[in-house]
């Protein structure tokens, strides 16, 4: 018997990196899992055969979550054929680096529309269906400990996060009524696709190893199980909180 039995979950941006190890590993617990990526097929499928060989249910399905109507389908698409949403996990996320001073409107739109307005959507349109349904559901946002640290060259990164963090406090206190919660993930440096280029420079990656008391990078695993807990009965009672997982990098005070 897994903790999830019986449930269906999302996981926006499950194609790599840490959506790909939540859906593994809600997989792994009974959930059915519903894959989903914007460009990467053959990453997604590689997840779906790799639930399958671990004997879990998944399901493959594209949508690009900063197109308001691809998430509508998203959605639309999991009820139809699996039954029924009980877990909606806002994953996907993405940055473009650059000065402040040199941003493009499109550049900022297209980390705005991913990150923030894609988590919003998703968000009511999984609300939606679960109130509908009268399910008891789970929201977990993939954060970001940008939520609350500065990073320059990634402002709009920042402020999307910021605005999950807000949007997960404030969503939590409407959705109550309907016995729906809603959390937020905050991890800090992970190894994962979107740090890639830390990693490839081995100054920054010292710098960055400095910073985090534990000294080291965390896994995909280690979120994943984190969300896995969020979505068990043993969370039913957190609710609007952010729960930062970064080895100890967001209080570190450096020279102090």
């Amino acid at each position: 018997m897994g903790q999830l039995d019986s449930k269906v979950a999302i996981v926006t941006g499950s194609d790599s990196g840490i959506g790909r190890a939540i859906a593994i590993q809600l997989a792994q617990e009974g959930a059915t899992v519903v894959v989903n990526y914007a460009h990467a097929q053959a990453k997604a499928e590689e997840v779906l055969h790799t639930i399958e060989k671990n004997n879990g249910k998944a399901l493959v399905i594209q949508a690009d979550v900063s197109q308001y109507q691809q998430v509508v389908g998203l959605i639309q698409q999991t009820v139809e054929q699996l039954g029924r949403l009980d877990i909606m996990v806002n994953n996907a996320g993405m940055e473009i680096h650059n000065s402040f001073l040199d941003y493009t409107e499109q550049q900022f739109d297209r980390v705005i529309g991913v990150d923030l307005k894609g988590a919003f959507f998703c968000a009511q349109a999984a609300a939606r269906e679960m109130v509908k349904s009268k399910t008891a559901g789970r929201i977990i946002n993939v954060s970001s400990v940008h939520e609350d640290i500065a990073m320059p060259k990634n402002a709009p990164y920042c402020c999307a996060k910021g605005g999950v963090r807000m949007m997960t406090r404030t969503i939590c206190l409407e959705l109550a009524p309907f016995n729906i919660t809603v959390n937020n993930i905050a991890p800090g440096a992970i190894h994962t696709p979107i740090d890639a280029d830390v990693e490839a420079d081995p100054e920054k990656m010292a710098a960055l190893l400095k910073e985090i008391p534990l000294h080291r990078m965390g896994q995909p695993e280690e979120i994943a199980k984190l969300a896995l807990f969020l979505a068990s009965d043993a969370a039913a009672y957190m609710n609007g909180s952010t729960y930062v997982i970064d080895g100890g990098l967001s209080v570190n005070t450096g020279g102090l």
